[in-house]
């Protein structure tokens, strides 16, 4: 694939948004791969989970290790080829990688949003992504694919723009998150919001950056995403080498060398540097802002609870996929999708992959797991046109 540049699009007319607020004035950074067709029947539509974004595959000139999060799922010749799609990839209002968010200034005050940036939603943002897509000029999705939090976006595509969308193709997701899982990102939340550098969320005009939080959030996170088997294969209770070293010394010439400050065990190690890495490229508020996303998306609250009735309105063939050891969205939260979609006699392609890489699986090489993808993007490459 050619390198590839980010492009931004600016939006006067105000985005209403759940809540009741607006976004009075707003920039979408996106990307594109492959051509749109005469007909412009073959666009698809990437939506991405909480810490990625628009930047799906290919790689930009001059950076190195800058590969697009999804590149091993959409490129030339991959499962969702873009020989034969145009792929649009679109960082969502609200993000901290280009498009506007807390990060940027307030056109009413001028002044950086920090926290008064104004509460979004899964819907929100598939309104700014419809509103993408007018500009763009095309009118109907070939498909519209995503995997966890982007697999509800391709879901709320069913549901608001029904007439919009062939295909929906819904990855490692739900039709809502459990207690459980607000839980965990209630617990991230306040590991940001207690950092003592996070200033109520204004640690920009204080010139600070609440890492302490970030890396304990992420931390939190990336255990949800593994499961048992990957951490114990990977690391089990495997000390690090300097531990292991002072550990093959004679017990009386030892000291007493451990501490609970220390790192001793390898998946700490490892914890610890995915904790690190993230608290330099990622936005507090935005952190905060996303994870109320995902803990909001509930389309069956306004049908009292019941999914199939709110899946009525959807139109679009689906594919949806779940992994054995997904704990956090497990193949049961698919399957409820899957079985509401039959109750309203919707064609569906299901497919629960047996692999060992938890949630993080959609993100991974799988020969099984892709083989479903392609195979199923090569039906609807068959009806381009039609």
């Amino acid at each position: 694939m050619p390198y590839v540049n980010p492009q931004y699009l600016h939006f006067a007319d105000a985005l209403p948004l759940q809540s009741g607020a607006v976004l009075r004035e707003y920039d979408l950074c996106f990307e594109t791969y492959g051509t749109l067709n005469a007909d412009r029947s073959n666009a698809v539509l990437v939506c991405h989970a909480l810490n990625a974004s628009h930047h799906v595959a290919g790689e930009y000139e001059g950076q190195s290790k800058s590969q697009g999060w999804w590149d091993n799922m959409v490129g030339p010749g991959k499962p969702i080829d873009t020989n034969v799609f145009f792929v649009i990839g679109v960082n969502n209002p609200g993000s901290c990688f280009g498009s506007t968010g807390p990060m940027h200034p307030n056109p009413d005050t001028g002044k950086v949003y920090g926290p008064d940036f104004p509460v979004v939603t899964v819907e929100d943002w598939v309104d700014a992504q419809a509103r993408l897509l007018d500009s763009l000029g095309i009118d109907t999705l070939s498909a519209v694919v995503g995997g966890s939090l982007g697999g509800m976006q391709a879901l709320s595509w069913t549901l608001q723009y029904p007439q919009r969308v062939r295909h929906a193709v819904v990855i490692a997701s739900a039709p809502n998150l459990t207690a459980e899982n607000i839980a965990f990102n209630e617990v991230a939340r306040r590991a940001i919001v207690t950092d003592p550098d996070f200033h109520g969320g204004n640690y920009y005009a204080h010139g600070t950056v609440p890492k302490r939080g970030l890396r304990i959030a992420r931390m939190i996170g990336h255990i949800t995403y593994l499961s048992d088997d990957v951490m114990n294969e990977r690391f089990g209770r495997q000390l690090r080498d300097a531990i292991v070293a002072n550990a093959a010394e004679p017990p009386q010439q030892r000291p007493y060398r451990y501490s609970t400050q220390d790192i001793e065990f390898q998946i700490e190690s490892y914890l610890r540097y995915q904790g690190d890495k993230f608290a330099e490229y990622f936005d507090a508020n935005t952190y905060l802002l996303i994870t109320r996303v995902l803990d909001y998306f509930d389309p069956a609250s306004r049908f009292g609870g019941h999914l199939t009735e709110a899946l009525r309105r959807a139109t679009a063939r689906f594919l949806v996929v779940s992994f054995t050891t997904d704990w956090r969205f497990s193949p049961k939260r698919s399957r409820e999708i899957v079985k509401a979609l039959l109750d309203n006699k919707r064609d569906v392609t299901y497919a629960e992959i047996d692999t060992p890489h938890g949630h993080d699986a959609f993100l991974l090489d799988d020969a099984r797991y892709h083989g479903v993808v392609r195979a199923y993007f090569s039906r609807v490459a068959a009806t381009l046109g039609r």
